[in-house]
Formats: C-alpha cells, sequence, structure tokens
C-alpha cells in the first residue's frame, strides 16, 4: 500500500483517526503508510472532545517514556559503578586535565558545572588541596547576570565570589546556550601536581596500545 496512491477513502480515514486522538504513529502503523504521509492530511483536524483526555496522554507520552528511560540508565549506571577507588578517581582526574585543562599551569576550564565538581572534588580527596589554593575565575557574555553567574560558580566551587580573582565579561549573546558562562579553576603553586598528571597520562597512553599497531608489531 506504501507505494500507491492515496486514495478518497484513506483520506477520510487518516481524518477520522486522528480526530479520534491518534497518533501520527499510530495511524501510519494501521495504514501502513509513512509518516510524512500522514502528517499531510491531518493538518487542521481537531480532536474531538470525548476523545481529548486520551489524546492529552498521549501528547505526553514520549516525555515520559523519556524520563523513565534516564532514570533506568541512572539505576544501571549506579549498579555498575557504586564507588570509586583512589587509583580510578586519580584516572579521572588525569583524564579531565588531558582533556580540558590548561597548557601552562595546573587548571581547567569548562562550562560544565558537574565536570568543575568533580575537579575539585578529586584535588580535594587525592592531594588535600584546600580551597585557599584555588583560583577561581569566570567568563561572561553582556546578555548574561553577572551576578547570577557568581553566585552560581561560588556554590559549585565552594569559593566565596567575593575571592574569584577576575570576571571577563565578553561581547555577544549566549543566554539560552551559556546560562551562567564558563568558569576556570586554577591550582597556585601546581608545578609538581602538574608534573604527576602528566606523568599519568603518559603512562595510559603507553598502555593503551593502537590495535592497527599491535597488528603491524606481530607481523614484524
Amino acid at each position: 500500500m506504501n507505494g500507491k496512491k492515496v486514495n478518497p477513502d484513506e483520506i477520510r480515514e487518516i481524518k477520522l483517526l486522528r480526530s479520534q486522538g491518534y497518533s501520527i504513529i499510530e495511524i501510519s502503523n494501521k495504514l501502513n503508510r509513512p509518516k510524512t504521509t500522514i502528517f499531510r492530511y491531518i493538518k487542521g483536524i481537531e480532536i474531538l472532545p470525548e476523545f481529548l483526555k486520551n489524546w492529552a496522554g498521549k501528547r505526553g507520552g514520549s516525555k515520559k517514556r523519556k524520563v523513565l528511560k534516564e532514570s533506568e540508565s541512572l539505576r544501571e549506571a549506579r549498579s555498575l559503578i557504586p564507588d570509586l577507588t583512589y587509583r580510578e578517581k586519580l584516572i579521572l582526574l588525569s583524564a579531565l586535565y588531558w582533556g580540558e585543562g590548561s597548557k601552562g599551569d595546573f587548571g581547567l576550564s569548562n562550562t560544565d558545572p558537574n565536570l568543575i565538581k568533580v575537579f575539585i572534588g578529586c584535588l580535594e580527596d587525592l592531594f588535600k588541596i584546600d580551597k585557599t589554593k584555588l583560583r577561581v575565575s569566570i567568563r561572561t557574555y553582556e546578555d548574561l547576570d553577572r551576578e547570577k553567574c557568581l553566585n552560581f560558580w561560588a556554590e559549585i566551587t565552594g569559593v566565596k565570589k567575593e575571592n574569584f580573582v577576575n570576571v571577563n565579561i565578553l561581547k555577544g549573546k549566549k543566554k539560552g546556550k551559556l546560562e551562567y558562562g564558563m568558569c576556570r579553576v586554577r591550582v597556585t603553586k601546581g608545578g609538581d601536581l602538574l608534573k604527576k598528571i602528566k606523568s599519568i597520562n603518559k603512562v595510559i597512553a603507553d598502555l593503551i596500545v593502537p590495535i592497527a599497531q599491535m597488528d603491524r608489531a606481530s607481523h614484524s
């Protein structure tokens, strides 16, 4: 039926089903027609009052399924990772710096508050880095609320906003994309720590040998 022209009887049925609260996917499956075809004929069709309650429930279905899947994924993740060892946290910290860290000193910048939390948490847990050794600065844009951004990152980092070293306001508009701007966290006198982390990264790089490289080595 997919390849055939839609006849008047089918069009009437599409409109009738729609008026009874059937979704596009349901009509598509029932009539074995593409969703694009169904969409073409349901425009302007109102759901009859007696079917509105059922229709409203279906409209929220996708959102409910999304929330359910997210909850299931979170439960699965917590069962897979009930805790983190010292070694795992060390690898996590080195990976964060590897991906997001600055080159000249031990610090990183990011817009993700959870990433910043994890970075600071690992520093405190692994190396007993005190908050007084952290230098926090933020980068915002003209259309962002400066005070709101300061309060947000102060709560995330645990560093008082009065102790932030810099607030850099850039030209342009980012509202809706970067609600709180970007945060940069740097460890003062972190040279020795930086050497340790870079060494860990080198060890990891040496351990992760690409499969292609292993194949070449085995045939040499």
